[in-house]
């Protein structure tokens, strides 16, 4: 077996089988992604972020209610930095309750002049979808509804969401309200990265305020898939029916966008059509970290004559069935350094290939400290350097 398919074992987090040297491994050919009747479709995985499989995952889309996912994320980071509280109240005005009194869209019944409780709203936003209690979030947040749509665009350009714009905080449908398959899995693995408390209320059934009975949540994955933890169904008569949602199986996360389809019923079959083909034919690896140095560079000047190399974090990657078998590891590491080496000095790199095809090349760095040695090592090592020693 070559040395840099040893080099992969050894640093390949998860188990392989080993692969005999007379019969290299050669990657398995999976199926074509399902057929999906949908304006676009992403999904993607949620440690690494890579995208698996797609259509049209990068073209303008109407997000209908999945624009509260937003709305949502951003209460629950002005309560992560305790500029607002779960027990803090809002004011009902006029324009939040004309949108559920005078609407037929999703409503959470909020009384006009009442003040509700923060945590009763996120809930009236993620489980029924009340437009109503995103316009109410959204004017004790950033003033007015205007306002709040300005921060939800700075929130989607920090986040990497490149192709989306945003004018309101429930989703109705305007020509420049807009995002795409792919942005939405990124907002959705943000959510449930950053905010894993208040992602749990997307698994939350139903919710009673206002009305005498109960209102379900509109994600029928959840009844129908026990590893579906969320996120959010939309609606419009322009949008179609979209879905975002996640799902969580043998300790690995996946997040499917279905934008557009024709029926409430025919999203959730879609979904989890993606759903089911990325945990059956996609497996995670995860590569380097401080506890798997890929090797060591000769430090001059230093209190040590080595620095081991690699890198700070794990690196995460999504591979097709099979393939994690044919990884390889070429690195190329700095013949020399001169300390005082920082942490996180780039020594090297690595060219990773799976199937003997390119995946990623990442930069090696010092995974610790050196600093400079003495007076008389760094004398010494100084006359090493000029004869080349």
């Amino acid at each position: 077996m070559n040395r840099p398919l040893l080099l992969a074992r050894s640093l390949l987090l998860a188990t392989a089988t080993v692969i005999a040297a007379a019969s290299p491994a050669r990657a398995i050919t999976i199926p074509d992604a399902p057929s999906i009747d949908a304006k676009s479709y992403a999904l993607i995985d949620f440690d690494s972020g890579e995208l698996l499989v797609g259509s049209n995952p990068d073209a303008r889309i109407e997000p209908a209610s999945i624009t509260k996912v937003l709305t949502t994320y951003i209460a629950f980071d002005e309560i992560k930095k305790g500029r607002l509280k779960l027990d803090d109240t809002a004011l009902v005005s006029e324009k939040a309750w004309r949108q559920g009194k005078d609407s037929s869209e999703s409503r959470m019944f909020l009384t006009l002049g009442s003040r509700v409780k923060i945590e009763d709203l996120l809930r009236g936003i993620i489980i029924v979808s009340g437009n109503d209690a995103s316009i109410a979030l959204a004017e004790h947040l950033a003033g007015s509804e205007d306002a709040f749509a300005d921060l939800m665009n700075e929130y989607a350009k920090r986040l990497g969401m490149a192709n989306s714009h945003f004018v309101d905080a429930s989703g109705l449908p305007h020509p420049e309200h807009y995002t795409t398959a792919r942005d939405l899995a990124i907002l959705g693995r943000a959510l449930i990265r950053d905010f894993p408390d208040g992602y749990a209320i997307y698994s939350e059934k139903s919710f009673k305020y206002g009305i005498d009975r109960p209102q379900e949540n509109r994600n029928g994955l959840l009844i129908k898939d026990p590893t579906v933890d969320g996120i959010k169904t939309g609606h419009t008569s322009a949008a179609g029916y979209c879905l975002l949602s996640s799902a969580k199986r043998d300790g690995r996360r996946l997040i499917s966008a279905v934008m557009g389809a024709p029926t409430w019923a025919y999203r959730e079959q879609a979904s989890l059509e993606l759903l089911n083909y990325g945990f059956r034919f996609w497996e995670s690896a995860s590569l380097f970290g401080p506890a798997a140095a890929v090797g060591s560079v000769r430090v001059y000047k230093g209190e040590t004559d080595s620095v081991q190399v690699g890198t700070l974090e794990p690196l995460r990657l999504t591979l097709q069935r099979g393939a994690k078998e044919t990884l390889q590891v070429v690195p190329e590491l700095d013949a020399r350094a001169v300390a005082p080496i920082a942490a996180g000095t780039v020594l090297g790199k690595a060219t990773i290939t799976a199937d003997g095809k390119p995946l990623r090349t990442v930069e090696l760095v010092a995974l610790t400290e050196v600093k400079a040695g003495g007076f008389w090592r760094r004398l010494i090592d100084q006359i090493k350097l000029w004869f080349g020693l």
